[in-house]
């Protein structure tokens, strides 16, 4: 019988992390401080992070950063996660290709978001933290962050988008029952909530306004840090355990990926998978594996934004970062995928998509549902809505590759489980789901009205 799931040993799980920042020839632009433009340093940043994720935010000497050893303890509670050969898949395309998926769903709270919500509770509390403070969009950074945050005795407070506050209440309840203090955003418990709220009171919440909220909230309550599960450089870096895992298990499957396929919304789970192999371009070894980012046609800052500096929050909170935005105060359309709602771009991944070492792919949301639909009935997983994205793409690609006769390698990253968005799988199946889409010439209109162009 052909072998379907590759799996590490303990000791084979990685011990370092990868820092992509450090083979870039063209290196990010510096983040900027929003009231003086100056380039940020370090320590700029210590009133919002934990001291050590400021460093690594900036770093760009050291390729590999060791994984303290109580965080890569927690890791091996569920880690290594399986890399996948999807057979029911591949026969449900007729495809030639072999597909592969990371199946990161396996981890305690049902997505890859954890590796980095452990490592920086861990640096909060060693920092002598005691209070973390974040947003989330579906609930599962924020899931994540609540777990991980108990794990080390911190409390922790999450800042909900509304709409998904509202339409995912069990992942709501999965904090809650981890212990954290879970509030929909925008709320009248902060400055920047009652702000939003007042110019548009019946505002549905983005990320942009549940950053600006947790930001605010590190910033005005003593020994409390704020904690995020995508976009900046040091969340990508603790992410990329899960390339550097599959990398291995390829090597068990005597194997290599033609092609890395990753769902996108601020960049953690495709820096995660692709920046490992990424690496095999600056060494020279693996110059022709494609790199995909599939975000959603209604919040296309990849294929449609423009590359600027801009802030990663509504209120204008954080630091200015470089990156394809579409304006820090978009509001997203209410699609299901909640995690791939963010108006910007990573810094890393955006200056590698200036450069064009990755392309991105933007679907429709029932495009999304249909693949997620026939991934589950090929392969006994019902995915998260964000996962949905890859499986899309990594189904176009497929069928592409049929209808030219080629045989790729292909691989995903299938960043978490649907069973809390069981919902959204209701809606689509009563056919009450509808595509939304963005033209460029709405985002260009869209950051006129914000004065960015």
């Amino acid at each position: 019988m052909k072998q379907k799931r590759f799996f590490l040993s303990e000791s084979e799980i990685p011990t370092q992390w990868y820092n992509i920042q450090a083979d870039m020839i063209n290196k990010p632009m510096p983040l900027k401080n929003p009231a003086t433009g100056e380039p940020m340093k370090p320590e700029d940043l210590y009133p919002i992070f934990a001291k050590e994720c400021c460093h690594q935010e900036l770093d760009m000497e050291h390729r590999w950063i060791d994984i303290p050893e109580k965080v890569r303890e927690m890791y091996t509670y569920y880690r290594s996660t399986p890399l996948v050969r999807a057979y029911g898949l591949e026969e449900a395309l007729g495809t030639p290709c072999h597909i592969y998926f990371k199946n990161e769903s396996v981890s305690p709270v049902g997505s890859h978001k954890l590796n980095s919500a452990i490592a920086q509770a861990y640096y909060c509390k060693q920092e002598g933290i005691t209070n973390v403070t974040t947003e989330t969009g579906a609930g599962q950074w924020g899931t994540a962050l609540s777990y991980a945050a108990k794990a080390f005795g911190l409390e922790a407070a999450v800042y909900q988008v509304k709409i998904s506050y509202e339409q995912k209440p069990y992942r709501r309840n999965m904090m809650q029952v981890f212990g954290a203090q879970v509030t929909p955003s925008p709320s009248m418990s902060t400055r920047a909530g009652k702000d939003i709220l007042t110019a548009t009171p019946n505002h549905q919440g983005s990320l942009g306004t549940a950053i600006s909220e947790a930001v605010e909230l590190a910033r005005t309550t003593p020994n409390c840090k704020y904690t995020l599960g995508s976009v900046m450089s040091h969340v990508s870096l603790h992410q990329t355990i899960i390339g550097l895992e599959a990398e291995k298990q390829f090597e068990l499957a005597g194997e290599y990926p033609d092609e890395v396929i990753a769902c996108f919304g601020g960049g953690s789970n495709f820096a995660g998978i692709s920046f490992p192999f990424m690496r095999h371009y600056y060494d020279g070894t693996h110059k022709d594996t494609r790199y995909i980012a599939v975000e959603p046609a209604s919040c296309p800052k990849l294929t449609k934004g423009k590359f600027m500096y801009d802030n990663g929050d509504e209120a204008g909170y954080t630091p200015l970062l470089p990156m394809y935005t579409l304006g820090h105060k978009f509001a997203p359309a209410n699609i299901h995928a909640g995690g791939l709602r963010f108006h910007g771009a990573g810094v890393i991944v955006s200056q590698l998509l200036k450069d064009g070492l990755m392309e991105a792919m933007d679907v429709d949301q029932i495009e999304t549902f249909q693949a997620g639909m026939l991934f589950a009935q090929c392969e006994g997983i019902v995915p998260a809505p964000e996962s949905c994205h890859a499986i899309a793409a990594t189904i176009r690609r497929a069928k592409e590759c049929a209808e030219k006769g080629e045989k790729k390698v292909l691989l995903f990253n299938l960043t978490g489980h649907g069973l809390m968005d069981m919902t959204a799988y209701n809606q689509f199946l009563s056919g009450n789901l509808v595509n939304y889409a963005m033209s460029s010439e709405e985002v260009e209109e869209n950051l006129k009205k914000q004065n960015m162009l």
